[in-house]
């Protein structure tokens, strides 16, 4: 097997695992491709909805009889249980894969395992391809969820260069660009849940969807989530029949976690309060802010009441990418795990 057929394989396998990301929840949006003995792509597979295939036996299924013989390329190390689904392991070993390639290794102690056991069958098993990868991509969200117990968050935001989120009247539309809107449309496509508070809801009455570029609903929608204990207007936007609404009447971001295990990947489009209340918690997993080349000199800043009193106990990230997307650049962030003081 050449480098350049693995190199492809993974990249389709985690491309496949992007492609279902959200709509797989409680499950991880798992991808996988499936090489003929010659080397050759013959099948490509992802998990489906809970219930439904996983993504060995899509792939397999794809690849019929050319499964023979061949090797297996998956970002996730195949399962080794029955749920409502049987075990991947055995799909393969019934399949007659010879070789298997997993990128990360299954943290769910009721999963895990399956590389000895197909190891045991006599297939040759690799671990680590692209695990880099995986491990920052489609499966960053239900890893996190699956090792911590709860979900993974990211905060996300559009500012100005002096940290504004909207101006002295309250207007915001449009601070980032239309390519920066249309990303974060593409990414709450793929969500499981979007959360923001009452005070957003009041303020801007947002609708909270995922929308294609020609303006439709987009076929998946995250879960939306309203936080706080102010009454909404009957005809908020945010309570219509496009997307599921949860309405948490709370301030405790523990309790908004709690609520929403099932729902691993989350992010949190609130405004500056809430956003300070989950920084204040330690609760941001990720932060992805779009700063535009705008000064507004005054307005709403992008966070408040974060629990930060003096310098030594700044809440510090460290880079993980910048971007350029239209006019605007994308900074996303991750915490500092050091928290080093200067």
């Amino acid at each position: 097997m050449t480098d350049p057929a693995l190199a492809e394989a993974l990249q389709r396998a985690v491309d496949a695992s992007e492609d279902v990301r959200g709509r797989t929840s409680p499950n991880p949006p798992v991808g996988a491709v499936v090489l003929d003995a010659a080397g050759r792509i013959a099948g490509v597979g992802a998990t489906q909805p809970p219930g439904g295939p996983h993504a060995e036996v899509m792939a397999l299924r794809a690849a019929g009889e050319r499964a023979r013989g061949g090797t297996a390329v998956v970002t996730l190390e195949p399962c080794n249980h029955t749920g409502r689904t049987g075990p991947c392991t055995r799909a393969l070993i019934d399949a007659g894969i010879a070789t298997v390639y997993y990128a990360v290794p299954d943290p769910n102690p009721s999963a895990a395992g399956g590389a000895a056991t197909l190891r045991a069958a006599g297939i040759v098993v690799h671990e680590g391809l692209g695990a880099d990868v995986v491990a920052a991509g489609p499966l960053r969200a239900w890893l996190h969820r699956t090792r911590t117990g709860r979900p993974h968050v990211t905060w996300k935001y559009a500012a100005t260069l002096d940290g504004r989120i909207a101006a002295t009247d309250g207007t915001s539309r449009w601070i980032s660009g239309p390519e920066s809107r249309a990303i974060v449309h593409a990414d709450r496509a793929r969500l499981d849940a979007i959360v923001v508070g009452t005070g957003t809801v009041l303020a801007d009455d947002p609708w909270l969807t995922a929308r294609l570029p020609d303006g439709s609903l987009a076929p998946h929608q995250p879960l939306r989530v309203v936080v706080g204990t102010r009454d909404l207007p009957t005809r908020a936007r945010v309570l219509d029949d496009a997307a599921p609404t949860l309405v948490l009447r709370t301030h405790d971001v523990d309790e908004v976690l709690d609520a929403l295990t099932a729902h691993p990947d989350v992010l949190l489009e609130g405004g500056p309060r809430l956003a300070g209340a989950f920084l204040a918690a330690r609760r941001i997993d990720r932060i992805q802010a779009y700063i535009a080349p705008v000064l507004l000199g005054d307005g709403l800043s992008a966070v408040r009441d974060a629990g930060v009193h003096t310098i030594a106990e700044a809440i510090r990230f460290r880079r993980e990418r910048v971007e350029t997307v239209g006019a605007d650049v994308l900074i996303t962030l991750v915490p500092d795990r050091e928290q080093r003081s200067g």
